[in-house]
């Protein structure tokens, strides 16, 4: 596009100039995406003194989906909720926020994490950075309009919202669940995860960029407006019944309990 858009304007000398400043960008976005995407939540770092219990879960967890532990950072909100950025296995960042991490069980919380390494190993992670911090700029875009912001922002929120929505497929989601239930040895602690992330997205506020909506382990945003046009998440009952499939005798189980 930056070349066409060189091309137009000034010819073959141009389209050089446009497509190398492309190349640098794609660059800096592939190197430093994770950190944008840590700077659009408000997440900050979180050392090893301050949860040694969380950063040898995560490490034990890691080694068993087969990917190097990811730097862990913390939301300081209580909206339960969980995201991973990164280049893949090996460069990536987990942010947990403090509602996850009081209100999930052991095991839910467990689940939560081998979801997002699921999508680490997976390389989702290089996809789900890249597109979020894309349309988050296009969002963030509309700001420097002024009076005109409005009118940018039916123009550039559809767009970033197809981009989306273009790159990103609802299967990722069902192939991460399957993975976390395979590192759990247990599909359970995932469902009911999502279920008590479900609960808590109805009663607890949340105000963020809805262009980051992929990032997480459940969309945190209500369907509505803006964020309506953003939602790649699959339904959490499609996923939760999904999930009990991979041991249906469950109920069985459950009920000799």
């Amino acid at each position: 596009m930056l070349g066409l858009i060189g091309w137009g304007l000034g010819g073959y000398r141009l389209l050089s100039i446009f497509v190398f400043c492309g190349v640098l960008l794609a660059g800096a976005l592939y190197w430093y995406a994770d950190r944008v995407a840590v700077g659009l939540t408000g997440a900050r770092e979180l050392p090893v003194g301050e949860a040694p219990g969380l950063h040898s879960a995560v490490e034990r967890l890691a080694a068993i989906a087969g990917v190097a532990k990811p730097r862990l950072y913390l939301m300081e909100d209580g909206l339960p909720r969980a995201f991973a950025a990164g280049r893949g296995v090996r460069g990536h960042v987990l942010a947990l926020s403090a509602g996850l991490l009081s209100a999930a069980s052991p095991a839910e919380l467990e689940a939560v994490i081998a979801h997002e390494l699921a999508h680490v190993r997976n390389r989702d992670v290089v996809v789900q950075t890249s597109v979020v911090v894309l349309a988050a700029t296009l969002l963030e875009m509309t700001r420097v309009g002024g009076w005109f912001s409005r009118a940018l922002l039916f123009v550039f929120g559809p767009v970033a919202a197809a981009f989306v929505h273009l790159m990103l497929s609802p299967k990722r989601e069902f192939a991460a669940d399957a993975a976390a239930a395979a590192i759990c040895h247990s599909p359970h602690p995932m469902a009911d995860a999502l279920v008590r992330l479900d609960q808590a997205s109805e009663l607890v506020a949340f105000q963020g960029s809805p262009a980051t909506e992929p990032l997480y382990t459940i969309n945190p945003f209500l369907e509505e407006g803006l964020a309506a046009l953003f939602v790649t998440h699959p339904s959490v009952g499609d996923r939760v019944r999904r999930l009990r499939e991979l041991d249906p005798d469950w109920r069985e189980k459950l009920r000799a309990a």
